[in-house]
């Protein structure tokens, strides 16, 4: 393992390191204005929310590494304490990423960028047009985390008027992923895209009491095939499967076949038994798999 110590290295060097693991991070695109009205945009992914009673979003501008110097929306919304929050999708990245640009203050990131200002209702700063969901918010607080270059500044927050674009709604999980398309930040110049392909499911473990990786017999636990993903899908069961669902299961003709093929060579039988439950797990089959594996305990018995 590589150790960093934070106060013996560069803040660049430990900076690449830090922000490379610590990813995907959602993206702030945040509109702001200063006391004479002028208005910033700009993306940050220092960036989540913190409480949905009250509704509380917290993003952080760091202070230059180079001089130390503030960001124009640390000095807006210490000014005038309003936000409105807006979410980055695939469609509108590459123009995010430009409003990043450091132009010089009063310059409007919204022109520069070619996104949408659009009035907001109980904010003065815009909100972005394109953005699928935007969120209009006062600023409750700001906390000064360090007095050194590339130090955070906690702005913490509130949302008193929350916009969701109608296409990105779903009935049964109020936004459904695969229409947002949402983006979010890596290290370095990688961001990531929560598409069709990277977008996946896991029951939730606070539906039921688990029954836990312990509980599961040592011969599975022990499995040279199954990861450890595998065990955890596994130990979020309450119980195992009954008797008759395990010899249910065995009557199946591609676990019969395997049952057939291979009673001469129990290692190998075990082998073939957990890759099968395996992909059966992949796939959410979750107590199909458990009584695959269980053929190789009665197996072994």
């Amino acid at each position: 393992m590589k150790i960093l110590d934070p106060k013996e290295v560069t803040i660049p060097e430990f900076h690449k390191h830090f922000l490379g693991v610590v990813a995907p991070r959602p993206i702030a695109f945040a509109s702001t204005t200063d006391r004479l009205g002028n208005i910033n945009l700009s993306p940050f992914s220092y960036f989540n929310v913190f409480s949905s009673n009250p509704p509380i979003l917290v993003f952080s501008p760091s202070s230059r590494v180079r001089d130390n110097s503030s960001k124009h929306t640390l000095d807006n919304v210490k000014e005038h304490p309003e936000v409105v929050i807006n979410i980055a999708n695939y469609s509108m990245v590459e123009q995010m990423s430009l409003a990043s640009t450091e132009y010089e203050k009063g310059v409007n990131e919204f022109n520069k960028s070619g996104l949408t200002p659009v009035p907001s209702l109980r904010v003065t700063p815009p909100r972005v047009k394109e953005a699928p969901a935007a969120f209009e918010c006062k600023v409750n607080q700001i906390i000064k985390l360090g007095n050194e270059g590339g130090a955070g500044n906690l702005v913490i927050c509130e949302v008193i008027l929350a916009y969701y674009a109608e296409e990105i709604l779903d009935e049964k999980t109020g936004i459904n992923p695969y229409k947002l398309d949402a983006v979010a930040r890596m290290g370095a110049n990688y961001y990531c895209r929560a598409n069709e392909a990277s977008i996946f499911e896991i029951p939730k473990p606070n539906q039921k009491i688990g029954m836990g990786v312990d509980q599961i017999p040592e011969a599975i636990r022990n499995s040279k095939i199954l990861t450890g993903n595998n065990l955890g899908r596994l130990g979020n069961v309450e119980h195992l499967p009954d008797q008759t669902l395990i010899e249910a299961v065995a009557q199946d003709p591609e676990v019969a076949d395997l049952l057939k093929a291979y009673r001469d060579n129990p290692r190998q039988l075990l082998e073939k038994l957990h890759r099968l439950a395996q992909r059966y797990l992949d796939e959410g089959a979750v107590e199909k798999g458990w009584c695959v594996l269980l053929q190789g305990q009665n197996t072994e018995q």
